[in-house]
């Protein structure tokens, strides 16, 4: 309400400036003083206000000179032109409001940031952490895997992003809003021997993948 208000006194303020230069034709000046008196009424009726009743070219009708006929007439006319102004700012905002809708649904619409600080799981092997969102109702991993490489010494492979292991979720739109559900899934994979307890060199493989543990959460938004 008050930036309502203050929007209208400035152009208030304004259009008086315009009409006291004096540098205004006739028919300019006619049209500026009905804007004028049009913005003070419309004013009035959305801060509640007495509504003031004039004639054609904005003055206020005098009701020691004006009969009460005339004035129940000018005060449905005017009270109709507001009512109108009231219902075009309405209908404005509903389209401004509609737009923004559409493209709210157009554009995805919120991000998901992930830090993560530690993987407190003895693996004994080097691991893979692949982390990603899951609809359960569907059935349906809805983002990519943001796969951090863990080593079997308990710290991150890359050694320069210790402590900076973070990513964004950004392909997530206005239908994921719409999800009932969604879950926030975190997979490790062990990458090494075929079986933890081989310990016969014979049979000794590296560099396999095998699942090796997985955890969800429901996430509320």
């Amino acid at each position: 309400m008050f930036r309502s208000v203050r929007h209208m006194i400035y152009d208030l303020i304004e259009w008086r400036s315009q009409i006291l230069s004096g540098t205004l034709p006739q028919d300019e000046l006619k049209e500026l003083k009905k804007k004028v008196t049009a913005k003070i009424d419309y004013g009035n009726r959305i801060l509640d206000l007495d509504l003031v009743v004039r004639d054609e070219d904005g003055n206020i009708l005098d009701p020691e000179q004006t009969s009460t006929i005339s004035l129940f007439r000018a005060h449905e006319i005017a009270s109709k032109q507001v009512e109108e102004r009231l219902q075009e700012e309405k209908s404005q905002k509903q389209n401004i409001d509609i737009n923004r809708q559409a493209k709210f649904a157009a554009t995805p619409s919120f991000a998901l940031f992930v830090n993560l600080k530690n993987v407190v799981c003895k693996i004994g092997e080097d691991a893979e952490v692949l982390m990603s969102l899951y609809d359960p109702l569907e059935s349906k991993f809805i983002s990519e895997n943001y796969l951090v490489r863990w080593s079997s010494c308990g710290l991150p492979k890359d050694i320069d992003r210790l402590h900076n292991l973070r990513a964004v979720f950004t392909d997530l739109g206005s239908k994921d809003l719409k999800r009932e559900k969604i879950s926030f899934v975190c997979q490790i994979v062990r990458v090494g021997r075929m079986e933890l307890r081989d310990n016969n060199t014979r049979k000794l493989t590296s560099g396999l993948r095998r699942p090796f543990g997985v955890a969800g959460k429901f996430m509320c938004y």
